[in-house]
């Protein structure tokens, strides 16, 4: 059941025992719901306890007033944490592709809120060989705009055509906030992690590569990869045992 989580800051539903020992994390343009069948009473073996809010901006919770980050919006997660909600003491905290950007900041910001990371389709490093004609005719359109020898209406129009969809679906402070997180790094706060991590990965993601976690896995040493042969990039839907699986690692590590 959907309730007010965190003060009313965010919404969301809480699973399994009280107080929760896990935190979830959705994907860009997702919602909690996407970990029902991991975490949740849906879920064989039954729920987890864990709490699963919606992030600003998607599902029931408003999004921010400005344009946020990873560091920002993990903020708002460690807020969660420490709050009546959020779980005695330090988390698990499950991360899938946006979740997973914010978990790991959260992670090397805070340590002291997260026993454990389970990242799955977290895109924290760019895709390699991925600059196309249109991304350069993009950036030219771009530069032109900021002289002013471009119109905004053809710059919507450029944005439009060049964006990828998820550009071309937000609007307003959430593609300004799309913009911010796709440019942002984070290989320091791998490098920071001290927690034991979990990667839960697809073999044919397209969003963020097998390399992606392949990457992760030569900056964080306890990584522990497990490849799902032949899932994309919705691992929380595509295959919620081997995730599930990982969670129970990840608890029983810590």
């Amino acid at each position: 059941m959907l309730r007010s989580l965190a003060g009313g800051a965010l919404f969301g539903e809480v699973w399994g025992t009280s107080p929760p020992s896990v935190v979830a994390l959705h994907g860009w343009k997702r919602t909690h719901i996407d970990f029902s069948a991991v975490l949740g009473p849906a879920a064989p073996g039954g729920a987890l306890p864990t709490v699963a809010p919606d992030l600003p901006g998607f599902g029931a919770t408003l999004a921010p007033s400005e344009a946020w980050g990873s560091a920002e919006y993990a903020e708002a997660v460690a807020r969660l944490i420490q709050s009546t909600d959020g779980p005695a003491g330090p988390a698990v905290v499950v991360g899938h592709s946006l979740g997973g950007r914010v978990a790991v900041i959260l992670a090397g910001k805070r340590p002291d809120l997260v026993k454990a990371l389970v990242l799955a389709g977290a895109p924290l490093f760019p895709r390699t060989g991925f600059r196309s004609r249109t991304s350069a005719a993009f950036r030219v359109m771009r530069t032109l705009g900021r002289v002013g020898l471009v119109s905004e209406e053809r710059m919507e129009r450029a944005r439009r055509r060049y964006g990828s969809a998820d550009y071309r679906s937000a609007e307003g402070v959430m593609r300004e906030i799309l913009v911010r997180l796709v440019n942002e790094t984070y290989d320091e706060a791998l490098r920071a992690l001290r927690c034991p991590v979990e990667l839960v990965w697809g073999e044919a993601d397209s969003d963020a590569p097998l390399s992606v976690a392949e990457r992760i896995s030569e900056r964080v040493p306890r990584a522990v990869l497990t490849v799902c042969r032949g899932a994309g990039h919705l691992i929380p839907l595509e295959r919620p045992a081997e995730l599930r699986a990982a969670v129970e690692r990840a608890m029983a590590r810590t």
